[in-house]
Parts: structure tokens; C-alpha cells; sequence
């Protein structure tokens, strides 16, 4: 079965995983971003949501874990229920 390591900043508005997406981008830390911005209790260990299979998160967040965004890079916004999500692979294997 595919697993896959990765850590997200969770917000409420596009704007902000916008604004937060260019920072990072710029050469901010993306788990110091988390530590600072994200509404998930994650957000206190850098956003780490440690390793995790298809199915244990929601859809869309799981067609990008499991998608084609490269390993390292940040996604752009996803939309979940929860608010909007910047995530960023940390390891994929199949």
C-alpha cells in the first residue's frame, strides 16, 4: 500500500495560504510558518501529520498527497471542510 509523509498549514481564507504560499516560497520556513499560522493542532510540531496511507485523510487532500506534486514543493491552496490547506510531501513511496 502507497504511504506517504507530509505536513500542512491549515487557514481559514485563501488569501492567507496565499500569502503564507509566497512567503514559504521566498525562503520562509514552511514548519516555522505552521507553528506561527496554522488552525491544526498540528500546527505545533511544524504541521507534521507524520506517515499515513490513501483514505486516512480527506479527498482532496489526499489527491494531492498521493498526486503529482513533487516531493519538497508546496502545493497551492486545497479546499477542504476545514478551511484551506498548504501541504507539502515530505516522503512518497509506493
Amino acid at each position: 500500500m502507497p504511504m506517504a509523509t507530509a505536513r500542512h498549514i491549515l487557514v481559514k481564507t485563501v488569501e492567507e495560504a496565499l500569502e503564507l504560499k509566497g512567503r514559504i516560497d521566498g525562503g520562509e520556513d514552511f514548519a516555522e510558518m505552521a507553528k506561527a499560522h496554522s488552525e491544526c493542532p498540528s500546527g505545533k510540531s511544524g504541521g507534521s501529520l507524520g506517515e499515513f496511507g490513501p483514505g486516512k485523510m480527506v479527498k482532496e487532500f489526499d489527491a494531492v498527497v498521493f498526486g503529482d506534486l513533487p516531493v519538497g514543493q508546496v502545493s497551492e491552496p486545497i479546499k477542504t471542510s476545514f478551511g484551506y490547506h498548504l501541504i507539502q510531501v515530505e516522503q512518497r513511496v509506493s
